[in-house]
């Protein structure tokens, strides 16, 4: 498993031998396409490819989605991706989605905490973390235009009409893990739906011709 040349963490690489591109249904696939595209017709036009990714809290699904986003574009070396997330109001980083992350390989770094924790997720030693802190989609650490919004919950595609700056608009809604916080089934079922948005975000980038 190498990206750009140096190795991914050896945890995490062996966690990507539990993704199953094959396991894709075609529906997801349709559900999937749009953001296909885009990004295939920025690498088309050497630009740059910024992605944000949304839901109502910034809690769980939009940094599942961006993290591993990020990752699947260096896992296949695609150049100039850079994965954002926001929400429609900024509460915090679900402390679940800092475990499931760590146990999936990655080096889950605390850079400041309080209410709304700073953290810093790397894939591999030598590459730039991924900073992930709850904020509202469009706070200034995020882009201000040419990016292409996907919507991963489907409140926020339904309550929030325009995304200011964004070029494309794309639903792709995830079901939400938080419904088993405080059960038995919570870390299974983070698990579980971090491998799906792994799964798809790593389909997503398989299909990009450079």
């Amino acid at each position: 498993m190498i990206v750009e040349k140096k190795q991914l963490y050896p945890v995490l690489g062996e966690y990507l031998k539990n993704i199953n591109l094959n396991s894709v249904t075609n529906e997801r696939k349709e559900i999937l396409q749009p953001l296909v595209e885009y990004i295939q017709s920025k690498v088309d036009n050497k630009k740059q490819i910024r992605i944000n990714f949304i839901c109502t809290h910034n809690s769980r699904r939009s940094h599942l989605s961006q993290i591993w986003a990020q990752t699947a574009a260096a896992f296949f070396q695609i150049d100039n991706v850079f994965c954002y997330s926001g929400g429609t109001e900024a509460t915090a980083l679900f402390p679940m989605v800092a475990k499931t992350l760590a146990n999936s390989g990655f080096n889950v770094l605390t850079a400041m905490s309080g209410d709304n924790p700073v953290y810093a997720f790397k894939y591999a030693s030598n590459e730039h973390p991924v900073i992930g802190f709850s904020k509202k989609y469009d706070d200034e650490f995020n882009p201000e235009g040419e990016f292409a919004a996907i919507m991963t919950c489907s409140q926020a595609d339904g309550g929030c009409p325009f995304i200011a700056g964004a070029e494309k608009r794309i639903p792709i809604t995830f079901d939400d893990p938080k419904e088993f916080d405080n059960t038995p089934l919570q870390e299974e079922k983070y698990q579980e739906r971090s491998l799906q948005i792994a799964t798809e975000m790593f389909f997503v980038f398989s299909q990009i011709k450079k």
